[in-house]
């Protein structure tokens, strides 16, 4: 039993170079995986080195975008103005004052971009706080620029255009010039994402009507504390350009005509029995040409458009027409003291009668308004 237990010497024998050859494969087998020293320690710096530059990369850039986050802040804060060197120098206030339907007609561009329209609402946000303080209310304003309700973004953006055309002390106001441009392009953009998205509400439309009553009146007399005065002209020209641009939008336009209309008759009517020596006679007729001057603009850059467009509102379009012609018949009583209000007149009904003419949907009107316009 113990013989059989024991292994032979001849199998021991055997065995000793098998384990032997064993080993040294698996020795040599190590050492080809293990790289070489200095091939590590290459590798690993590097690594190390990609690694630093990557992390100084990030951090250069997120030092950049703070310095022009603060560079944002401090334009939004310092005297809450644009300096000089920021003058509004575009296309926004050229031809002002002159008939030019080819290059007004396309509205207004895409130059509007995300950092004016941020500024524009900082602006904004400033005012409507101070506001908010005078008046004692506790009720915060929420403006950013991912705000969804644009209704309420618009109403702000609104009365902080028609406050701003209270402080143009001059032609060449660089502070006017500027907010004036952006304030016009956010209401324009506000009521195109509005419309879109299928949110124009009677709310909506009674901020737009605000909106042009108030700046026509603006264009005839502004109001600085309790005292009214008139406008210089330079300035009711500006606020016409206000107008006008504004008009590229049919909503807006067409409600634009229809108070400058409304206001022609109120003045006609006022001129009727006012003495022809009355200082205040020449400040009406000068807001009579400016007011009959505005018509003219926006029919000649618009209505052809505004036809084309879907959704033209044809009723608002009766009854500004209509309000044209009644404004005609009372600027007719005026004829004896001055023919050029009707001449005036007759040349915006001719604008528009040539149109009408020029536009099958136009042409379905209320008969009487077209017998009205074409005779």
């Amino acid at each position: 039993m113990e013989s059989e237990r024991q292994p032979s010497k001849s199998t021991a024998g055997l065995n000793e170079p098998l384990k032997l050859a064993v080993a040294m494969a698996i020795l040599r087998s190590k050492l080809l995986k293990q790289p070489p020293p200095h091939t590590s320690s290459a590798v690993t710096s590097n690594s190390d080195a990609l690694k630093w530059k990557r992390k100084a990369k990030e951090r250069k850039q997120e030092i950049i975008r703070l310095k022009q986050d603060l560079v944002e802040a401090e334009d939004g804060l310092r005297h809450e103005l644009f300096s000089g060197s920021a003058s509004c120098k575009c296309y926004f206030f050229e031809n002002l004052g002159k008939l030019s339907s080819n290059e007004l007609s396309e509205g207004v561009d895409g130059r509007f971009n995300d950092v004016l329209r941020r500024r524009f609402l900082r602006q904004v946000r400033l005012k409507e706080r101070r506001k908010r303080r005078n008046e004692g209310s506790t009720r915060r304003l929420f403006l950013s620029e991912n705000n969804a309700e644009e209704t309420e973004q618009l109403k702000a953006s609104v009365d902080y255009l028609v406050e701003l055309c209270d402080t143009i002390s001059s032609p060449d106001d660089i502070n006017f010039s500027n907010w004036s441009h952006q304030a016009v392009d956010f209401i324009l953009d506000a009521i195109k994402n509005i419309m879109s998205e299928g949110k124009y509400t009677e709310h909506v439309e009674e901020i737009i009507g605000n909106l042009s009553l108030r700046l026509v009146r603006k264009m005839c007399t502004a109001l600085q504390g309790n005292e009214a005065h008139q406008l210089n002209t330079d300035a009711q020209y500006y606020v016409q350009h206000l107008l006008r641009k504004l008009g590229s939008e049919s909503c807006i336009g067409q409600r634009v005509i229809l108070a400058a209309s409304q206001r022609i008759s109120l003045l006609a009517e006022n001129l009727l029995f006012l003495d022809p020596f009355e200082s205040t006679f020449s400040e009406m007729h000068s807001s009579l040409y400016i007011l009959i001057q505005l018509a003219e603009f926006l029919v000649s850059d618009y209505l052809l458009i505004w036809s084309k467009m879907d959704g033209f509102a044809t009723e608002l379009f009766e009854e500004w027409v209509t309000s044209i012609l009644h404004a005609r018949k009372g600027l007719q009583l005026l004829e004896s003291r001055c023919g050029l209000y009707i001449l005036y007149m007759d040349r915006v009904i001719g604008l528009i009668a040539k149109i009408v003419g020029q536009v099958s949907s136009l042409q379905k009107l209320n008969p009487g308004i077209l017998q009205s316009l074409f005779c």
